[in-house]
C-alpha cells in the first residue's frame, strides 16, 4: 500500500453535517467521497464536475473583499490544540482502518 497522509482543513460545521448526512443515506463516508473525487481529477485530468463563473462577472474589487471577509471569518477561528490535533488524527486512522475492514 502507497504511504498515506493526512488532509485537513476547516469548513462550516452546517456545511459538514449536511454533507455527512447526505453521505450517510448513500451508505458512504465524507473521507470516501474525498478520495473519489481525488481519484476522479486523476482520471480526468480536470475538476471532475462542472465549474463555471456566474453570469455577471466579480470584479476585482470584490473578490478583494470577499478575500478579506474569509480572512476575518478565520481570524475568530481558535486554534486547535495538540490533543485536538491528536483527536484528529486517531479519528481519521480509525476510520481508515474501518474502511480497509469493511471496505
Amino acid at each position: 500500500m502507497a504511504e498515506q497522509v493526512l488532509i485537513q482543513f476547516r469548513v462550516d460545521k452546517d456545511l459538514k453535517q449536511d454533507v455527512a448526512d447526505i453521505c450517510d443515506a448513500l451508505g458512504t463516508d465524507i473521507p470516501t467521497v474525498f478520495r473519489m473525487c481525488m481519484k476522479q481529477i486523476i482520471i480526468t485530468r480536470g475538476i471532475p464536475f462542472s465549474t463555471r463563473l456566474p453570469e455577471k462577472a466579480v470584479t476585482r474589487e470584490e473578490a478583494l473583499d470577499a478575500f478579506e471577509e474569509m480572512r476575518r471569518q478565520a481570524a475568530d477561528v481558535p486554534e486547535m490544540s495538540l490533543e485536538e490535533i491528536n483527536g484528529e488524527i486517531r479519528s481519521a486512522r480509525a476510520d481508515r482502518r474501518d474502511i480497509d475492514r469493511y471496505g
